[in-house]
């Protein structure tokens, strides 16, 4: 998963991309980087880290001109490698940046086509330089006899959609001529146009979730649509083009359970109000399973599934308490490298306040069981804690499946509940009772706040890729990038022969640091 945004604006966007970045850090934490354009020339800067790490006040000054892309990084395809860090350049033609937000389900297939037939070079794992060169190939084949248009690059995104297969929503910058985004035919991932009037005219950004967009002052228009594209010129002209039929609208529902920012919008939707509808469903299920309960706390795990806590201990008529304290400065554990280093890091991550737990039946809320590590160590905590018994409630269903749309969600063997039963998955986890919320509840939660989204990528509960095009020899060669032996590899030397040359092709980028 990451986070993209791309500005056009009537004043420098350095400290607008990077406040963006920094709001959408949750999306990935492993690399950042941003690219801005002034006078033709493109200035980059990208690293391994978290923004605030990333971006010093010297790279700041460095990143001139009033349009520019940023993105944040967790790495589901290619490596962890700093030269895999986004934004991705191109130098022909024109010179074109680029940013990703998904994973194409095709790379293998396109990089064979990009050498044997479209002779453009590939020099890195990742796919979204492969998408990069594809777009870049075709805007070469439609303006080798035209002037480029905002026609011209409407049909190089529909080569594009034709070519790519997979969940990508979009951000690029051409030189000398401007912003371009767009998003996969079924909109698996999300992305969204804000604007800002101003007396000089309107400025607009273009982001993965709207809270950036509210952060940075501007006014959220709409989303982008599945197979729209939008261009915003230089003047901040806006032109838009379906540019392909949607196949069939199915946002990804792991956004609303986990990914998303509590305070965002997707497709129209409030992703808080979705969580708190997740309470409401996943209540009527304890009070239907269980019956009469001998719950006395709720206790959410911080910090997604509070909302959701909230709901089921009104609804349970229990008390909600918050029984972790969680340390801000670790990152997401599902998503860490290793087991080990998983099972550390919740215990560095949470803490409990014993007074909370000792001598009462816990009900302990989490948003998803994926590998289980963090639910075997909380519950443990809460024993230790001196709890009576501790129960446990997923706001998602079983996770059995690998993500293949851009959440790293590992192997099948490495999923808790992939051919476990529930009596099984409690056992695991040694918690005394387990609940998860139901498939068809879960989508109710988003439906009944958009009645038009009724159809959703729910490939990690139900093993259904709506794309048609994954078979078992991907799964398993996904599965086999994914385990925790190959996952983080990373070579002695990231520096590549690409990032010594990118002066010499008008591309100004400062040194890692």
């Amino acid at each position: 998963m990451c986070g993209i945004i791309g500005i056009v604006a009537n004043e420098p966007v350095n400290q607008m991309l990077y406040d963006g970045l920094l709001v959408l850090q949750h999306r990935g934490q492993d690399a950042a980087g941003i690219v801005t354009s002034d006078g033709g020339r493109f200035y980059m800067h990208k690293s391994n880290g978290l923004v605030k790490d990333v971006f010093h006040t010297r790279h700041m000054r460095h990143l001139t001109g009033n349009i520019g892309i940023g993105h944040v990084r967790y790495p589901t395809a290619g490596s962890s490698s700093a030269a895999e860090a986004q934004p991705f350049y191109v130098n022909s033609p024109y010179g074109i940046v680029l940013g990703h937000n998904g994973n194409l389900t095709n790379s293998d297939r396109l990089k064979e086509d990009m050498f044997k037939q479209d002779l453009r070079h590939i020099n890195t794992n990742s796919d979204s330089e492969v998408l990069l060169n594809v777009f870049a190939h075709a805007v070469e084949k439609s303006t080798q006899k035209n002037v480029l248009t905002s026609d011209i690059i409407f049909d190089a995104v529909t080569t594009v959609f034709n070519r790519c297969n997979g969940a990508y929503a979009v951000v690029s910058m051409i030189a000398n001529f401007g912003l371009l985004a767009f998003r996969d035919a079924q909109g698996i991932r999300p992305l969204v146009i804000g604007i800002k009037e101003t007396e000089v005219g309107p400025e607009y950004v273009v982001a993965s979730e709207s809270v950036a967009i509210d952060v940075l002052g501007y006014k959220l228009l709409r989303d982008v649509e599945p197979g729209e594209a939008i261009f915003i010129d230089l003047d901040g002209n806006f032109y838009s083009k379906q540019c392909v039929k949607s196949k069939n609208r199915a946002s990804c529902i792991f956004e609303y359970v986990y990914l998303a920012r509590p305070d965002s919008l997707i497709d129209g939707v409030s992703v808080y109000q979705t969580r708190l509808n997740m309470g409401k469903t996943l209540a009527s299920k304890i009070i239907h399973e269980w019956g009469e309960s001998d719950i006395d706390v709720v206790i959410p795990i911080p910090d997604t599934s509070r909302p959701c806590a909230q709901e089921v201990a009104l609804r349970l008529k229990a008390d909600l308490r918050e029984g972790f304290v969680k340390n801000r400065y670790i990152g997401r554990t599902f998503i860490m490298p290793g087991q080990a280093l998983r099972k550390k890091s919740v215990r560095q991550k949470l803490n409990p306040i014993k007074v909370e737990f000792k001598n009462k039946n816990v009900l302990l809320i989490d948003d998803s069981i994926v590998r289980g590590t963090t639910s075997r160590e909380i519950v443990q905590m809460a024993r230790d804690a001196g709890a009576n018994k501790v129960y446990f409630a997923s706001a998602a269903p079983p996770v059995r499946y690998p993500n293949v749309y851009g959440i790293d969600m590992p192997s099948r063997q490495e999923l808790l509940a992939h051919n476990r039963t529930d009596e099984e998955i409690l056992k695991e986890i040694g918690a005394d009772k387990l609940i998860y919320q139901d498939l068809d509840d879960l989508k109710s939660t988003v439906s009944i706040e958009n009645s038009s989204l009724n159809n959703f990528d729910c490939s990690c509960f139900d093993g259904n890729y709506i794309t048609g095009d994954i078979n078992e020899d991907y799964l398993y060669k996904i599965e086999t990038m994914r385990s925790d032996d190959n996952l983080h590899e990373k070579p002695k030397n990231s520096t590549t022969q690409l990032d010594l040359n990118l002066v010499s092709f008008g591309l100004e980028q400062e040194e890692h640091v």
